[in-house]
């Protein structure tokens, strides 16, 4: 699978998502979004009309319009916004984890990358936008991230 990516798409659909839990139940324009995270406008018009396609994201016109999301804030993972913009979490060449096989002595790989995948998702399934907002992650993510390793680079780039 190699090191975790998260694509300038993907990091937008969630940025602009907290932007609209911390406004909620209020609405927020295009523009206010995109100027309150430097997002460039017409890349977050085509971002919000996936969420909106999505059902995550309502929109309204008119003077009181704008965008707000279409659940609470505390029902909308992380994950959830994520796969919008790009489908699987996790792959391995484009394929699940559990779909790809490997011959001879590579054959328990399949087991790792699944494993990899399943913490990759517990992290993003259990952080919540509210939780995101109100600067109260669940104590597992927390602590995750206060181990001295997680912020740490292993050697080179490719071993992130």
């Amino acid at each position: 699978m190699g090191p975790v990516r998260i694509t300038a798409r993907v990091d937008y659909a969630v940025r602009a998502a907290l932007e609209l839990a911390a406004a909620a139940p209020g609405a927020l324009t295009n523009d206010a979004i995109a100027r309150a995270q430097d997002i460039p406008s017409r890349f977050l018009q085509a971002i919000l009309g996936d969420l909106q396609h999505a059902r995550l994201v309502t929109s309204q016109r008119g003077r009181e319009g704008g965008y707000r999301l279409a659940l609470p804030p505390s029902e909308i993972s992380i994950a959830r916004v994520m796969r919008v913009e790009q489908g699987f979490l996790a792959d391995v060449h484009g394929q699940r984890p559990e779909d790809v096989e490997y011959p001879g002595a590579a054959q328990g790989l399949t087991t790792v990358w699944i494993a990899a995948r399943a913490s990759y998702r517990r992290v993003l399934e259990q952080v919540t936008l509210a939780d995101v907002v109100a600067g109260t992650l669940p104590a597992p993510v927390t602590e995750l991230a206060a181990i001295e390793d997680a912020w740490r680079s292993f050697g080179d780039a490719s071993t992130g």
